[in-house]
């Protein structure tokens, strides 16, 4: 009986300890930049936005969880075309990185080259619209995708509210 109620509790434990992410109103942009900015979800809406194909989004082992549909968004690269990054030398933008950071905590970091020199930052997006539901109804806001990832659920990132511009030392 004394097992019986460890693996109730420890079941119970795993249930509510899931990722419980509280939707973003705001995406905040801070760091090595000249001038902070803040987007609100309708902002974000004003950009162009591109169809992105449907995604499969897999583990980290592989494994397939779910798959997303009927997306459209903005490149990541547009909404950032309206920060300027605080260097000096142009060859200074290697050593910079993005964090992007969740309401709950959960961060996924991003190099500028990875962005702004690599095919790879063709695939970055803000999703504005997902199954038919725009972004200030979806649970999920402010939602960040890798469209090119193989192993995508990694960089799926829900209530996206900051992203933090660093420069290695």
């Amino acid at each position: 009986m004394k097992q019986l109620l460890i693996v109730l509790f420890l079941t119970c434990y795993s249930i509510n300890a899931q990722r419980k992410v509280t939707p973003s109103e705001t995406l905040k942009i801070e760091g090595k930049i000249k001038a902070e900015k803040t987007f609100s979800i309708t902002d974000i809406d004003t950009f162009p936005k591109v169809a992105i194909p449907d995604q499969t989004l897999y583990n980290h082992k592989g494994e397939a969880k779910s798959t997303v549909k009927n997306m459209k968004g903005v490149l990541l690269k547009t909404v950032l075309a309206s920060i300027q990054f605080d260097y000096d030398k142009p060859k200074e933008l290697n050593e910079f990185y993005f964090v992007f950071v969740a309401t709950d905590g959960y961060k996924v970091v991003f190099s500028w080259n990875e962005i702004y020199n690599s095919e790879a930052g063709n695939n970055f997006y803000f999703v504005t619209e997902m199954e038919g539901k725009k972004i200030k109804d979806m649970e999920q806001r402010i939602l960040f995708i890798s469209t090119g990832d193989f192993k995508s659920g990694r960089r799926y990132i829900k209530g996206l509210e900051k992203i933090q511009v660093k420069r290695a030392e």
